[in-house]
């Protein structure tokens, strides 16, 4: 095992601390403990304790006959472009292997075809990706086509292609629950797009608050496995929710509320920690506005107002630049 000292580790700030308050100071020391013990010395959620492991241990299994170790070695430093200037800025020169990216605005954002030039990154680099889609909002000929127009892209795009359509939330936690064995027998799978997440959340209205919570567990500890055991990203397009807040900005109802502010929906729970990236689109005028960083994998987003850097926007032809 090793002794590297935590201060080392690539952990959210808060989960850092609470490792060192707790008295764990070396990757040894998290390694000699079970989920279990570990979660009760820190108090958080077992849960998170994942994301600690994730950032401690090396994936056990072997890498595939389809990708040696050394591509797995370079796979973990290359960055995939959005082909968007301000994104790319945002996520300092594309997205890493492993990581998670949340991308939520109004409609006519052009959150969709942000994912589809993330497809077309991956591809290009002989890179397997499957594109579920949630709300009828695209098509494998719509998909299809719109890859046609990012050149230059290998001959063989459509095959490195996976089209899926779910449309409830039982056949997304389904599809989650078949990830793993999906990657281990498609290997060569790098990217995973959930196009409107948040149509099959909505059926969650009127759940207990303790129904919710678990659902969004089981969403976490599926995605935080697939990131770190496959090296899979996943981006992820979801529509904006209204909140209510009281004048002090605190959380409101319809009866106490005396302002609304739009956010993601349906919020940062069902996203791992230390690998998520979420931004949203902030239009001013049907043709442009701004891009806000809200969290990234070393910042934990306080609250849905905060924004850790923008960038301003253009969009020309439905295109963002």
């Amino acid at each position: 095992m090793s002794r590297r000292d935590l201060s080392t580790v690539a952990l959210p700030p808060a989960l850092r601390t609470a490792l060192l308050r707790a008295g764990y100071e070396t990757i040894e020391d998290v390694n000699s403990c079970t989920q279990e013990a570990l979660a009760k010395d820190l108090d958080i959620p077992i849960e998170l304790t994942q994301t600690i492991l994730s950032a401690t241990q090396r994936p056990k299994a072997a890498p595939s006959s389809t990708q040696s170790a050394a591509a797995l070695v370079q796979d973990s430093s290359v960055k995939y472009s959005s082909s968007c200037r301000p994104l790319d800025k945002l996520l300092n020169g594309g997205l890493k292997r492993g990581c998670v990216l949340e991308i939520s605005g109004p409609p006519g954002t052009a959150k969709e075809s942000i994912a589809i030039n993330f497809a077309a990154s991956f591809t290009k680099n002989h890179q397997r990706v499957v594109f579920v889609d949630m709300q009828n909002m695209t098509n494998p000929d719509k998909l299809r086509h719109a890859l046609k127009e990012k050149s230059p892209l290998p001959a063989n795009t459509q095959q490195e292609i996976k089209y899926v359509k779910i449309h409830t939330l039982p056949e997304l936690m389904m599809f989650l629950t078949q990830l793993p064995s999906y990657s281990k027998t498609n290997p060569s799978t790098a990217l995973l797009v959930l196009n409107s997440i948040s149509f099959p959340f909505q059926s969650l209205t009127g759940l207990p608050n303790a129904s919710r919570n678990a659902i969004f567990a089981q969403v976490k500890d599926a995605l935080t496995k697939a990131c770190a055991t496959s090296g899979l990203t996943v981006i992820i397009t979801t529509q904006m929710s209204t909140k209510l807040l009281t004048a002090d900005g605190s959380p409101a109802n319809f009866d106490t509320g005396s302002r609304a502010i739009m956010v993601p929906q349906p919020g940062p729970a069902y996203l791992p920690n230390g690998r998520t990236y979420r931004i949203i689109l902030v239009p001013h005028t049907r043709t442009s506005g701004v891009m806000r960083l809200l969290s990234s994998p070393a910042h934990v987003q306080g609250n849905d107002r905060q924004s850790l850097g923008e960038e301003p926007y253009d969009m020309i032809a439905g295109v963002i630049q």
